[in-house]
């Protein structure tokens, strides 16, 4: 029988080192912004009202913590030396882009976090987290360990919850997350289909792939991330993303497509294969009939698409049918605000749109969807992880005074070597570790 289940949305609390570096190529919104001026405190308090306002409605939502920025155990590891503050002068001295990276936010978007199966779909019956290892962006790639980290302190019941380790941070098992992935069901707590997209094959140069932009997530590393969870060929679905999509700047799936329950919204130029990739979603999804909702791009470009991010929105279980969450942008691109009207009209399993305010995230190419992470838990995983995670009205007021006391207003490159900075960047983490209830997780806390 069938536990009752929900979905949880853990967002990624933005970070007080928030700012516009343009370090991801083949992102075109990070790249269009790069150097302007950002406002890390703005970006919190945006991050932190998404959140609220979900709760406020009855969904379940989580707050994952920001990492320690700039990381000086990473400048160390690559020959700086001395005191943090000469550390951080050399480096902006000698390589400003290597601190740029290592001072990045970019942990806000914990869609990139981890790949999570819940405990329906996994053989031994717990849910499953696997840190992504971010491979293919240097400044993404040392994320893991410490996501690895926060992830165990609150999902912390080995009784319940399964943690594995980051694959080889290698090209041939580049990993991205749940960016890459999805799952369809018909109800959370029954075994469901787990969609994961890929693109490119690293072990078949004869396999299509992108030219402008690099494919950050490979099928080797999707699979192995399966075997891991001990998910089932029954419960399984390996699509490739069109290259062409890539190549226009969908950097990741959750660009192009996004599903929840037994719906799936996707451009049409979001997979390669499209008819096998529904027809097998189709053969293995149990209990429900799936809801595709093609959009063409004659409805809305590819480029309006991706100027928008009306696909890297929430797409939600409500009480009258399926909430859609975007970004402010969907209203400022025409053919986007004509086609979410079109939508919410027509008789379909999205019934309601709310747009929300993300613009500093946005700016940097992330949007709603970008900035939560998925993990489907039954009643008793839900009582059993850390609750100080779990945002209440007083955790939400808490961090908002937080983030007021804690976080500049006004952020550019050349404040990345204040040593002041990184002093208050630890003394906020110091005290948020506390809130959160999460021990000791950062490399200065150890």
């Amino acid at each position: 029988m069938a536990k009752h289940a929900v979905e949880a949305n853990f967002d990624g609390l933005v970070g007080p080192t928030h700012n516009y570096a343009g370090l991801s190529w083949g992102n075109v919104a990070s790249k269009s912004n790069v150097n302007a001026e950002s406002n890390p405190k703005q970006a919190a308090l945006q991050g932190l009202a998404k959140m609220k306002a979900l709760a406020d409605r009855g969904y379940m939502q989580g707050v994952l913590p920001p990492h320690e920025r700039p990381h000086l155990p990473t400048l160390r590891s690559l020959g700086f030396e001395g005191s943090d503050a000469q550390i951080l002068r050399a480096a902006a001295k000698q390589a400003p882009a290597i601190l740029a990276a290592v001072s990045s936010a970019s942990t806000m978007w914990t869609a990139n976090a981890a790949t999570v199966s819940p405990s329906a779909d996994a053989a031994d019956h717990r849910v499953h987290f696997t840190p992504a290892n971010l491979s293919a962006k240097f400044h993404r790639s040392i994320e893991h360990a410490v996501t690895g980290r926060a992830l165990k302190a609150i999902f912390q019941d080995e009784q319940y919850f399964a943690h594995h380790p980051a694959l080889p941070s290698v090209s041939h098992f580049g990993d991205e997350g749940a960016a890459n992935h999805s799952r369809l069901c018909g109800h959370y707590g029954e075994p469901g289909v787990e969609l994961f997209v890929y693109g490119q094959e690293a072990f078949n140069q004869q396999a299509p792939a992108p030219v402008k932009y690099p494919a950050r997530q490979t099928l080797e590393a999707s699979q192995a991330v399966a075997r891991l969870h001990g998910l089932a060929d029954a419960n399984l679905v390996f699509a490739q993303q069109n290259p062409a999509a890539i190549d226009a700047g969908v950097f990741h799936n959750d660009v192009i497509a996004v599903g929840n329950g037994n719906c799936l919204f996707y451009h049409e130029l979001a997979f390669l294969n499209e008819e096998r990739v529904l027809a097998e979603i189709r053969e293995r999804l149990l209990g429900a009939e799936l809801e595709a909702i093609k959009v063409s791009a004659q409805q809305v470009p590819l480029e309006d698409a991706v100027s928008s991010y009306l696909f890297n929105s929430q797409l939600l279980n409500s009480p009258d049918g399926m909430l859609l969450v975007v970004p402010g942008e969907c209203r400022e691109v025409a053919s986007v605000s004509r086609y979410l009207d079109e939508l919410v009209a027509s008789d379909g399993p999205i019934t309601s749109v709310e747009v929300m305010d993300v613009k500093q995230s946005m700016r940097n190419g992330g949007g709603p969807a970008c900035l939560r992470l998925r993990v489907v838990l039954n009643d008793e995983e839900r009582h059993a992880i850390n609750q100080g995670a779990v945002l209440t009205d007083e955790l939400y007021a808490r961090l908002t005074s937080w983030v007021e006391s804690h976080y500049r207003d006004r952020l550019v490159q050349q404040d990345l070597a204040d040593p002041q900075l990184l002093n208050e960047v630890r003394q906020a983490l110091d005290e948020l570790t506390g809130i959160l209830q999460l021990g000791s997780i950062y490399d200065f806390q150890r």
